[in-house]
């Protein structure tokens, strides 16, 4: 009997879209769920020639796999992925290999790795973007954990991974949790990157364009510098009708987004690192404030008229303050990758996260690509210091100051392009007005400060 290189457990849609993407590329494949909707659903989704079964017997999916076993789960992040590693560690032999595909905090990833090496099998904590059309035609993949461990794997990614210029988009991130990690602060930046785009949707509408002008925008912010699959999608959004015959379908959604938690852990860790990503945390706030749907109701007011602005000019802004929004938030979420490598001994290269963000994800952008060129041409660990991006970012910049005054004088909320302008702003200063932070901090709580003048640690009994 003709064993599978690779099993899945998990056939949702995401896994479903996975295995198939797997088969299509040749590989013999096996997947598995308990729940037999799920598997009659994938037998009906595979071609003719696909080399793929699916079981919800678990003893009959391990039996189906050659050896050394390669087995990706696509199951929520959680208990439940503790469990199905439970349930398999008796079925399986030294040297099989265990691929959690779901977006696990970092630190889980760290735990589950020594655990299953302790019995004798290889794990990997992996990153997968690009949602279920991604995973059906090529995601990126962010893999971190043992090297012999993706090396087990790394033809398969590397095949079905989406290709940018040739390059797949997947490569071996670091040790432990990196995969994991990457994944995690991908996600914060998609957070803020989005965020940007809402803001800049919202002053629009306020100014009193249609969704057909705005999307006119969008197309063309798509065919430039801006091109990315959010810039991309957002076009496609405004012009989509309401099924329910009742207008535009943006202007029927409700405006409370959701969140999963991967943006959260992201502003967290920063925290605890010390990192300053205030994009992402102002991303991630304004989900949380859009959850406050009824208290919104109750404290707002009506806005006096907006004075008139001319539509091509407010286009040109908006392209500049989505460009340098764009650019601080890869800034932010590459920075704290960079520092928390170093924290962690992740051992990560930026430039490899860089390429393999360039297709397939959802922040997958142009920009990644002249990013990356910057990163190999020039030994930077920040988007500031990058020859290729200083002119641009100061011409851009002009365009998202404007664009922040005039959504503040007319009491409107850009939290998240204020939030970037600002750290440009604070990082291009040669003095910040920390030091009264710290002449308080030490007159109420004798916590010290330093001298420009001379080195030490210094207190000073203050008085009123």
């Amino acid at each position: 009997m003709n064993k599978s290189s690779f099993g899945l457990i998990g056939l949702g849609v995401m896994g479903r879209n996975l295995l198939l993407n797997v088969a299509d590329h040749g590989f013999r494949v096996s997947g598995l769920d308990l729940d037999p909707k799920q598997v009659s659903a994938m037998q009906s989704e595979r071609l003719e020639e696909h080399k793929l079964e699916a079981f919800t017997s678990t003893d009959d999916f391990i039996r189906s796999l050659s050896s050394p076993r390669t087995i990706m789960l696509l199951v929520p992040a959680g208990t439940i992925v503790d469990q199905v590693i439970e349930s398999l560690i008796p079925k399986l032999d030294k040297g099989d290999l265990i691929i959690d595909g779901g977006n696990s905090h970092f630190l889980d990833t760290e735990r589950r790795e020594q655990f299953l090496n302790s019995k004798g099998l290889l794990f990997l904590g992996t990153g997968v973007s690009g949602g279920a059309q991604g995973a059906r035609k090529g995601p990126s993949i962010m893999p971190g954990g043992a090297l012999e461990a993706y090396k087990q794997v790394a033809p398969i990614f590397e095949a079905i991974s989406a290709k940018y210029q040739g390059e797949s988009c997947v490569s071996y991130v670091g040790r432990a949790g990196a995969g994991n990690y990457v994944k995690m602060v991908h996600n914060g930046i998609e957070y803020a990157i989005m965020q940007s785009i809402a803001e800049v949707y919202a002053l629009f509408r306020s100014f009193g364009f249609s969704n057909a002008e705005i999307k006119l925008a969008f197309e063309s912010f798509q065919k430039g510098r801006l091109s990315s699959f959010l810039i991309e999608i957002t076009a496609a959004i405004l012009g989509t009708k309401d099924p329910e015959g009742r207008g535009e379908l943006i202007d029927n959604i409700l405006d409370k987004a959701k969140q999963k938690g991967t943006g959260k852990w992201t502003s967290q860790n920063a925290m605890d690192l010390g990192i300053a990503i205030p994009s992402i945390d102002m991303a991630v706030s304004q989900r949380a404030l859009s959850a406050l749907k009824e208290l919104r109701l109750q404290l707002s007011e009506n806005k006096a008229q907006l004075e008139t602005i001319d539509f091509n000019t407010l286009s040109k802004q908006a392209e500049k303050a989505l460009y340098a929004s764009f650019a601080i938030a890869y800034g932010q979420g590459l920075h704290q990758i960079s520092e928390a490598s170093k924290v962690y001994d992740y051992q990560i290269d930026l430039l490899s996260v860089i390429k393999l963000w360039r297709g397939g994800c959802i922040i997958q952008s142009e920009m990644l690509g002249d990013l990356a060129v910057s990163f190999e041409k020039e030994a930077i660990e920040h988007i500031f210091e990058s020859s290729h991006f200083k002119p641009t970012l100061k011409e851009t910049l002009e365009g998202l100051r404007e664009l922040v005054l005039l959504g503040t004088k007319h009491a409107l909320p850009v939290g998240t392009l204020s939030s970037s302008l600002s750290y440009y702003d604070a990082l291009h200063s040669s003095e910040l007005p920390v030091n009264l932070v710290q002449a308080q901090r030490d007159f109420f709580g004798s916590h010290t400060f330093e001298r420009k003048d001379q080195p030490g640690i210094f207190h000073h009994d203050w008085s009123l």
